[in-house]
């Protein structure tokens, strides 16, 4: 992936010098630690608390982010970049649509971090929390997506940060709202899936970045797209699933298939629009 290109943003705080305290419950993005991902993903943790579409635990008080400062380092400037890719794209796009793009700042921390939406933990991996805006990101889930789940190379790097911020226009755009009103009045089949709507629309969102910014500046090199896809896939819930007990439970789907999560980041990808991304009509 060209990154040098991209205009670092100064959206990112950097606070992996501090420490974000412990005793926090998880919060799941894409991915984790696979043990983590399992108890997220099938032993019982309210999907709309990973959504971060509910108050943090009850006796957990929230605490502001400390901001330590700008990365200073190669992966933390590469992180920089990408989301300062993403700005720029989303701003476009907004713009062209008659919206206003507020971008969301990227905490990178270690271990734990207190949030607007409770307690982050490494071990959840990357996830954003609408309630403060922001994306966090422990670096050490990139060495497990290269290792455990073999999607190594920077552009998957960037397509969990374009995931991420997927949910950040989500929550702009009133989508996460509309579909945290639906789910509250729902079964939990139909909360699970609305759940998995989400998911895939943040995957094809992140598509829709990668096409304009490759578009403007030329960010893509051979194999970068499949490098993506196999990120994509290695988080989809029946790999997962796989992974754990050996057989797929498609109802307890939250994030949706390695198929379908391929096949919507190619969506976005190739068709490069909001309204190409709409996973809830069921197309």
């Amino acid at each position: 992936m060209r990154w040098d290109d991209l205009r670092e943003s100064s959206n990112v705080e950097d606070d992996r010098g501090s420490t974000g305290g412990g005793g926090f419950g998880l919060k799941l993005g894409i991915g984790g630690t696979l043990l983590a991902l399992i108890a997220s993903y099938f032993l019982g943790i309210d999907p709309r608390v990973i959504l971060g579409l509910v108050s943090a635990v009850p006796g957990q008080q929230s605490a502001p982010v400390p901001v330590q400062g700008t990365p200073q380092d190669e992966q933390g400037r590469f992180i920089a970049a990408v989301l300062g890719g993403t700005e720029d794209t989303w701003t476009a796009i907004f713009q062209a649509n008659g919206r206003t793009y507020v971008p969301p700042k990227l905490v990178l921390y270690r271990d734990q971090m207190p949030t607007a939406c409770g307690g982050g933990s490494a071990a959840a991996g990357p996830f954003y929390c609408p309630l403060d805006r922001k994306v966090y990101l422990d670096l050490s889930f990139f060495q497990q997506l290269s290792q455990q789940f073999q999607a190594p190379g920077q552009f998957a790097q960037a397509y969990v940060v374009a995931h991420e911020v997927g949910h950040h226009v989500q929550n702009l755009l009133g989508i996460a709202d509309k579909v945290r009103a639906a789910r509250q009045s729902g079964s939990e089949a139909q909360a699970n899936q609305l759940s998995v709507r989400l998911e895939l629309q943040a995957d094809c969102f992140a598509g829709v970045w990668a096409k304009h910014t490759d578009q403007t500046k030329h960010i893509l090199e051979a194999g970068d797209v499949d490098s993506a896809m196999r990120a994509a896939a290695a988080v989809g819930d029946d790999t997962m699933q796989k992974r754990a007990r050996g057989y797929v439970v498609p109802e307890s789907f939250t994030h949706g298939s390695a198929a379908e999560r391929t096949s919507w980041f190619k969506r976005g990808l190739t068709d490069g629009t909001i309204e190409g991304c709409d996973t809830f009509s069921g197309t």
